[in-house]
């Protein structure tokens, strides 16, 4: 399995055609896949070498393009974007595969969705995995509002905000719709209380680089839930975590102990 994109396949949910790919071991335990804010499937998944990696281990990987992103359709109105709402996405992906359950990760919005997905249908979630977010999940993660400025501008030199800059910059190179991914910014930043994350009680691995200044803190997070973990993911920021290979050994382990329990 190389790091080329596999074919991908769309259903229709909630009136928006999401795209999505179903590879490695068919008869492998299912891992679905979440990406990030302005990330696609390809982006956070294939490119950084994970579905390589998940299915050189036996797993079937399945993971879609959020909507306003990737090749799944990119509506501009901002109430569409709610975590629940793109959680609906996710449940119904695996409904349409047939898959009753599965191992979850997500990384960043991801993970923010992947702890909506989990509250909202939790037959459906085996374990969690979430990346680059930790105690943000619940506290939050800034001020946000100059990012939306930022994919508005009519160019990246007229962008002055830092991280503003940085999203603006990827969005370009990544060949997003801006106008759909500021309306996402805008709404997809919804909290999860203490109460309803300590009702997450599968198993949970969190992963957080230790330059990562977005995230907050992996530990805080895992001490408000029954089964979870924190990981440092050593010398990496919220950009460069995903691909990390100290985060793919311990993704690995992690789903390895899950699988015997």
């Amino acid at each position: 399995m190389d790091l080329n994109p596999p074919p991908f396949s769309h259903f229709v949910h909630d009136g928006l055609e999401i795209a999505y790919f179903d590879e490695g071991e068919s008869s492998g335990d299912p891992i679905l896949l979440i990406h990030g804010f302005a990330s696609s499937a390809n982006v956070n998944w294939v490119f950084p070498g994970w579905l390589k990696t998940l299915g050189d281990a036996g797993y079937r990987v399945v993971a879609l393009d959020n909507r306003g992103h990737g090749a799944s359709s990119k509506p501009h109105d901002a109430s569409l974007y709610h975590p629940p709402r793109m959680a609906g996405d996710a449940a119904a992906l695996l409904h349409h595969l047939g898959i009753s359950e599965a191992h979850v990760m997500g990384y960043s919005m991801g993970a923010r969705i992947s702890a909506f997905l989990a509250l909202a249908h939790p037959h459906r979630v085996r374990s969690i995995v979430f990346g680059g977010l930790g105690i943000g999940l619940v506290t939050g993660v800034g001020d946000w509002d100059p990012i939306a400025g930022a994919l508005l501008a009519p160019s990246l030199e007229d962008v002055t905000h830092e991280r503003g800059r940085m999203f603006r910059a990827f969005a370009d190179q990544t060949k997003s719709d801006r106008r759909a991914l500021a309306a996402c910014i805008s709404t997809s930043r919804d909290l999860i209380s203490v109460e309803d994350i300590g009702r997450i009680d599968v198993p949970v691995l969190i992963g957080v680089g230790t330059k990562d200044d977005i995230a907050g803190s992996a530990e805080e997070l895992a001490a408000l839930m029954p089964h979870a973990k924190a990981l440092d993911i050593p010398g990496r920021d919220h950009m460069l975590a995903v691909g990390d290979r100290v985060f793919k050994k311990a993704v690995l382990d992690f789903l390895a102990e899950v699988g015997r329990a």
